[in-house]
């Protein structure tokens, strides 16, 4: 991978991280589409801890609060009461799903769930879930409305994102609209959820980079920097935009873009897999 690539690559894993419309699968659409060599899944995964960092610094006074608050909550019940330790705990309730599937499926989706027919698949499938939990959310619940069931139902969500073009983001996003979280606290809520997954995946990753028909690690870190940088703009400009705005320019874009893979796909354009 050369450094023009890398800034690319980079750009599109800040722009499309937080956005419902699946980073991962733009890490392997773009190398498809200007014919380059896909950067596998170890560099998407270490590419994501720069988001990750983002995440990290945006939501620096919350993440203090509930690591705070639940641990203080281990020896005192009525701080165990809380929000803040009620979200640390549905946050770690939250990742079990992806870890375990993730780890029983992690050959199949390093390898052929990159397939650009599931990809294409997924987006279009995705994107009518994301349609019909726009017509159905009632719009009534913030974060501190979430309770055990909804973490759980939010957490098995995230679990399906492991299929590239699912979208991590879009998955939990969609999830939290089906139990009646408004755009804004179920993006908020998708946010802090990522952090144990992406972080543990990214730091499983990293021995891989530089691995003979992988990213190098030069490529990796300029890629990573930027996916900081641009990433860091998305969660404030997400926020906003949910604030007024439904999902459904998302809906749209995720059946445009599937479609258009299929499409190419099927006619011989691009090829399926790497």
């Amino acid at each position: 991978m050369n450094a023009l690539e890398a800034v690319v690559l980079g750009t599109v894993q800040g722009l499309t991280e937080f956005l419902p419309i699946s980073s991962t699968a733009h890490l392997r659409i773009v190398p498809a589409f200007f014919d380059w060599e896909d950067p596998g899944a170890a560099f998407t995964a270490v590419t994501q801890l720069g988001t990750m960092a983002a995440v990290l610094i945006y939501f620096r006074g919350d993440l203090s609060r509930i690591a705070l608050a639940w641990a203080r909550g281990l020896r005192d019940p009525e701080i165990r009461r809380t929000l803040d330790s009620r979200l640390g705990w549905y946050i770690g309730l939250g990742t079990i799903p992806i870890g375990l599937v993730g780890f029983a499926f992690q050959h199949q989706i390093e390898t052929g769930a990159r397939n650009l027919w599931v990809i294409g698949t997924a987006l279009i499938l995705l994107g009518l879930a994301l349609l019909y939990a726009e017509r159905k959310a009632t719009l009534k619940r913030d974060v501190d409305d979430i309770g055990p069931r909804d973490a759980a139902i939010i957490g098995c969500a995230q679990a399906c994102a492991l299929i590239p073009g699912v979208s991590r983001s879009g998955s939990t996003m969609t999830a939290g609209l089906l139990v009646g979280l408004t755009r804004e606290a179920a993006a908020r809520y998708s946010f802090l959820l990522s952090i144990p997954a992406v972080v543990l995946s990214g730091l499983l990753e990293l021995r891989k980079i530089g691995a003979d028909g992988g990213a190098g690690t030069g490529a990796t870190v300029i890629a990573t920097i930027l996916a900081f940088a641009v990433g860091y703009a998305s969660i404030a400009g997400l926020l906003k935009f949910l604030v007024r705005h439904s999902t459904m320019v998302f809906v749209a874009y995720r059946v445009a873009l599937g479609s258009l893979v299929l499409l190419l796909v099927a006619s011989g354009v691009v090829a399926a897999t790497p």
